[in-house]
């Protein structure tokens, strides 16, 4: 019987907004992925997702970019697999919900659609700690009363991976 591998998203500051600490702790977080066993789903562009990408490349991973245009050349190179939704940002719907788990590192108003998305789904959240932007904001918050779901802090990407991997 074939078992689907659990999907985890990498959600982040795209492109010029993405500090080189950023890529660094994105790549160490693609890397864990695939060390993990599980597939790396992102936006597929560059910045935080490219940098995650690489490193589960380099880590014989397999990775899942969901492109906001219409033809696969706008998706990063370490992208196995390139959905072209053709919807612009409502993308982020699809990255967040097609992940079993999600890591944020750094990111803007983006990560943060995708955060939300995750919190009403109650998918386990977790934000790499020192990553800037939204990670920093949200983590080891609740982002409303309701408290679905809190975005733990990771200290490192090892432990962010941990975090939203199954337990057992």
């Amino acid at each position: 019987m074939h078992v689907r591998k659990f999907q985890i998203a990498v959600i982040g500051y795209n492109g010029d907004s993405c500090s080189d600490e950023a890529r660094a702790l994105a790549y160490e977080t693609g890397k864990e992925i695939a060390k993990a066993g599980a597939v790396l789903v992102c936006g597929g562009l560059g910045g935080v997702m490219e940098a995650a990408c690489r490193g589960a490349k380099d880590a014989g991973g397999t990775t899942v970019g969901i492109i906001p245009q219409d033809d696969f050349s706008h998706a990063n190179k370490y992208c196995d697999i390139v959905v072209c939704s053709t919807i612009g940002f409502a993308r982020d719907f699809i990255v967040a919900s097609s992940a079993d788990g999600i890591v944020a590192v750094g990111g803007g108003v983006g990560t943060l659609t995708e955060l939300s998305i995750g919190y009403m789904m109650k998918k386990p959240m977790a934000a790499v700690a020192g990553s800037g932007g939204i990670a920093d904001s949200y983590g080891g918050k609740y982002l409303d009363e309701r408290k679905r779901v809190q975005i733990k802090v990771a200290k490192n990407p090892a432990e962010a991976v941990k975090i939203v991997m199954p337990k057992g």
